[in-house]
């Protein structure tokens, strides 16, 4: 068959494939538009899930008669100047947005520039231009699409239903809402309000936060750890929710790259990188982040819908997230979500209970695991443990203290729960994971001052990975070896492992090797092996710890507690569930009508 030239309006319309696949894109890329024009106020108004009809307003620096007729010419924009793709300041920049809705719908836009006298409105129609006359447009820019795909009917087959569309374009304006928190959006679908955000007043982190409390809820705002940590040239800021505050899927993680909303591999593995000692692999944090970077090192053309980035240095990035989110989890020390105590006073009132804001016990590795301690670790209590059960008058001496958020021992129920005092209310301790994360913590310092001793393997395993994988695995082999794998390279495409960590025992080496390669296409980070040490780790951590069924003193109830206090992470044990509950006074009150 002959080559030959496709016509004008099919290039248009197989370019619109990759921009605008859905009423959401089309709606982000208009928002984008709005926000570059210095939008202050953004209203959106939906029918039929936005396939009928899309109407995108703001009080932005509006277009002239000339600028409107440019607009929708392929690859013309105002977001260039000299034409660098190097440094790039605004959300939109590949002047394909609007041309290719034009061709896929019909499209007219009514716009009046800051200081002008008069309005223009071009339309647009299946790619037709269809003329510029004048508007009673007051200020700013008013886009409608309508009918969004007729002309490619075989695009229409693959929307959902209009609910489910109205649901993926509110997500897609909640996203820019996060990042602009001095910008007020709002949104109608089918003439019903879904939402209306303000602009927030305050410093620009309670700004944000309050911002994020609007669209993430009251759970979030009250158990958002902030996170700030700056490198040279980049600096990171948001809010990261506490361990157990956690949800099934990742799709509560909220990422951003110099105001752009993006899904980015390295940045989601970086998230599940700081996470990983405090949650199961099935439980995500709640985070929204943001990246402010020098345009320069960040290359934001990669991806027609501009929904992944490149960085020049993705070590740098990726060490910057892990390190601050881990400093912001440990400074939150022994605290844990406000909604452990919610849920345990519904479940106390008549007909409560049902609601469980943490996942149901994981399987932990067989018990029968073969590991050993590191040296000079020792996994026993600061306390003696040996003692004689408690006596009430020991646990009356003691005086609740506001220097001690979790108060002061009060009694032990079924030789399993620590009952403790404190100035407001009471907190109840499961002994057993409350130590387990104690435990847990000491063999993870004890291994950092000592490294992850290796076991040589008397007959190495070659692996025949393919040369991708195996290019990947080697270029990450000096960080493999500090986790105590030693991999080279062993011809075309595959790798040998000499060495293992001790603590894996009698390991699948092909499967670890196998892990890895997929964790660092996926995520660009060694979690695997990572995981997999943790959870000996945690298997050493849970057989060292106090037992459920064992009578506490006083004494040791106390040394429990302040350890506790003093331990970072304590609030959860590593799946991400509570260690202790707290009941304030008013809670109490409340479950016995007193309030």
């Amino acid at each position: 068959m002959a080559i030959r030239k496709l016509p004008d309006d099919l290039v248009s319309r197989i370019a619109a494939g990759e921009v605008i696949e859905r009423p959401a894109a089309a709606v982000k890329e208009l928002v984008e538009n709005a926000l570059d024009a210095g939008a202050r106020r953004i209203d959106v108004a939906l029918a039929g899930g936005g396939q009928r009809s899309i109407q995108v307003s703001d009080d932005g620096t509006g277009m002239s008669r000339a600028d409107l007729g440019l607009a929708v010419e392929r690859h013309a924009t105002s977001k260039l100047p000299e034409d660098d793709l190097v440094h790039i300041r605004t959300l939109g920049f590949r002047g394909e947005a609007l041309p290719s809705i034009g061709s896929v719908a019909r499209l007219a836009i009514h716009s009046r520039a800051r200081g002008a006298d008069e309005a223009w409105k071009i339309e647009v129609d299946a790619g037709a231009l269809r003329g510029i006359s004048p508007s009673a447009q007051p200020g700013g820019t008013r886009v409608e699409v309508s009918d969004l795909f007729y002309p490619v009917p075989a695009r229409l087959k693959f929307l959902k239903h209009a609910r489910t569309e109205s649901g993926h374009v509110a997500d897609a304006m909640k996203r820019l809402a996060m990042a602009h928190p001095e910008v007020a959006f709002s949104l109608e679908d089918e003439g019903r309000a879904v939402f209306n955000l303000p602009v927030t007043l305050g410093d620009p982190d309670q700004q944000r936060l309050e911002r994020l409390r609007r669209i993430l809820g009251r759970e979030f705002a009250d158990n958002a750890l902030r996170v700030d940590a700056e490198r040279p040239g980049v600096r990171l800021t948001g809010f990261a929710s506490l361990p157990t505050l956690n949800r099934a899927g990742a799709q509560w993680q909220y990422l951003f790259v110099n105001g752009r909303p993006v899904r980015d591999r390295l940045l989601l593995g970086a998230l599940r990188g700081a996470y990983q000692d405090l949650l199961a692999r099935d439980r995500h944090p709640m985070v929204a982040l943001f990246i402010d970077i020098d345009p320069a090192e960040v290359d934001v053309n990669v991806h027609p819908a501009k929904a992944e980035v490149r960085f020049r240095d993705g070590a740098l990035i990726r060490g910057l997230i892990v390190g601050a989110l881990r400093h912001a989890l440990a400074e939150a020390g022994h605290r844990a979500s406000t909604t452990v105590g919610f849920a345990a006073a519904q479940a106390a009132r008549p007909g409560g209970g049902g609601y469980m804001p943490f996942p149901p016990s994981q399987p932990r590795l067989s018990a029968a695991l073969e590991f050993q301690a590191p040296p000079g670790f020792s996994a026993g209590p600061q306390s003696n443990y040996d003692a004689p059960a408690a006596r009430p008058a020991d646990l009356a001496s003691q005086q609740p203290d506001a220097q001690y958020p979790l108060g002061a021992a009060r009694a032990q129920l079924h030789t399993t729960y620590v009952v403790a005092e404190t100035a407001d209310g009471i907190v109840i301790v499961d002994q057993h994971a409350a130590h387990e994360r104690l435990v847990f913590e000491r063999i993870k310092a004890s291994l950092a001052d000592r490294g992850v001793k290796r076991q040589i393997l008397l007959v190495p395993e070659v692996i025949d990975l393919g040369a991708a994988e195996a290019d990947r695995l080697l270029a990450r082999a000096d960080e493999l070896a500090s986790l105590g794998l030693v991999v080279e390279p062993f011809g075309d495409g595959a790798v040998v492992v000499r060495e293992v960590p001790a603590l894996l025992g009698d390991t699948n080496v092909q499967g670890l090797v196998r892990d890895l390669a997929d964790d660092l296409a996926g995520y660009d980070q060694a979690l695997s092996l990572q995981d997999r040490l943790s959870e000996v780790c945690a298997t050493m951590a849970c057989h060292s710890s106090i037992r459920a069924g064992r009578a506490l003193s006083p004494t040791e109830m106390n040394a429990l507690l302040r350890e506790m206090e003093a331990t970072p992470h304590a609030g959860q044990c590593g799946h991400g569930r509570p260690t202790y509950v707290e009941l304030k006074l008013a809670d109490i009150e409340r479950m016995f009508g007193r309030r």
